[in-house]
C-alpha cells in the first residue's frame, strides 16, 4: 500500500511539476486540486498550512510544499517521490529548452508565445490568491497584517523573511491575547 502511494506521489507531482509554468505560486491552485478535491490526501487547511510552512522555509515554494505534502501523506519515502516528481519535469524541460533557447527565441512566433505564458501566470497566481484568501481568519488583525506586508513588501522592498518574522509574531501575540480573553 505505501509503495502505492509513494508512486502515485511522485506521478502527481510530476504531472503537476510538467503542467504548470510561472514557478511554484502558479503550482498551489494545481497542488490545492489534486491533493485536496482529486486523491484527497489533505483538507483546504492542510493546504493552507502547507503554503505557510513553505514560504516560510529556505528554498523554493514548489518543491517545499511537494516534500511537505509527500511527508504529510507517506512519510520520509513521500517526500523524496514527492520532490523527485516536481522537480524532474523542469529538470527535462529546462535542459532542452536551453538547447534550444539561442535558435528559436529569434522567431516571432515564440516570443510571442512565451507573452502569452506569462499573461496565464499571472491568472493562475491571482485564482491561488483567491484561494489562499478563502483560507485566511477574516478580522481586523488579518487585514492589517496583509496590508502593512503588502506595503513593505511593493513600496519599500522589504527582506520577505523580515515580514514572515513579523507576522508569525503577530499570530503568537494576537492568538495569546485572544486565548487570555476566551478563559
Amino acid at each position: 500500500m505505501k509503495s502505492n502511494t509513494t508512486l502515485r506521489l511522485f506521478l502527481t507531482f510530476f504531472k503537476i511539476g510538467a503542467f504548470t509554468f510561472g514557478g511554484g505560486y502558479a503550482m498551489i491552485p494545481l497542488i490545492q486540486r489534486e491533493v485536496v478535491e482529486n486523491k484527497k490526501w489533505l483538507s483546504d487547511k492542510d493546504v493552507s498550512d502547507v503554503v505557510a510552512i513553505a514560504e516560510t522555509t529556505p528554498g523554493p515554494i514548489a518543491i517545499n510544499a511537494a516534500t511537505f505534502v509527500g511527508y504529510k501523506t507517506n512519510g520520509i519515502m513521500g517526500a523524496i517521490a514527492s520532490t523527485l516528481g516536481v522537480v524532474l519535469p523542469s529538470f527535462l524541460i529546462i535542459s532542452l529548452v536551453a538547447l534550444a533557447f539561442k535558435k528559436y527565441m529569434k522567431y516571432e512566433i515564440v516570443a510571442n508565445a512565451f507573452w502569452g505564458v506569462r499573461i496565464a501566470v499571472v491568472a493562475l497566481m491571482v485564482k491561488a490568491l483567491i484561494s489562499m484568501f478563502k483560507q485566511c481568519p477574516k478580522n481586523a488583525v488579518s487585514y492589517s497584517v496583509a496590508a502593512i506586508a503588502l506595503i513593505l513588501v511593493a513600496v519599500f522592498h522589504t527582506n520577505i523573511l523580515f515580514i514572515i518574522l513579523g507576522a508569525a509574531i503577530v499570530g503568537i501575540i494576537y492568538n495569546q491575547v485572544k486565548a487570555g480573553r476566551n478563559r
